[in-house]
């Protein structure tokens, strides 16, 4: 697994809405706005699952994920990609449960997905763009 810098974690804080990548087992792309992305740790993200259709077949077929961090208040551009672990039970479940009901009464918070987070692409233009940073 791969730790996240200073400051990627300051970009990561400033997003609202990121955009999730996932892929089927066949190869076809999903990309979706998701508002319930949770830094757990350095090294951990907690995606919920409200309304995914595609997202959560996806994931299913092909447990990896990549999100992608930018917005005008960052300091740089960053991909993040990792594995997924889908959970619909147990404590880190119902905490993931909480803090969705917490923000969106209505929410269904229907699946927590654990994202351990493998490596970190750079996405800024330049000669640097597509460079693995971690």
């Amino acid at each position: 697994m791969t730790a996240l810098t200073e400051e990627m974690k300051t970009a990561f804080a400033t997003i609202k809405a990121f955009p999730v990548a996932t892929s089927s087992k066949d190869g076809w792309p999903n990309v979706v706005p998701i508002g319930f992305v949770e830094l757990v740790d350095d090294e951990t993200l907690w995606v919920a699952d409200n309304f995914m259709k595609k997202t959560l077949a996806n994931i299913k077929e092909n447990p990896k994920m990549s999100i992608f961090i930018w917005g005008p208040e960052t300091k740089g551009c960053f991909q993040i990609k990792g594995d997924v672990e889908l959970k619909t039970e147990g404590p880190e479940f119902a905490k993931m449960q909480e803090t969705v009901r917490a923000k969106m009464a209505q929410a269904p918070a229907k699946g927590l997905m654990i994202v351990k987070i493998r490596e970190v692409f750079q996405c800024s233009p330049g000669p640097g763009a597509g460079d693995k940073l971690l």
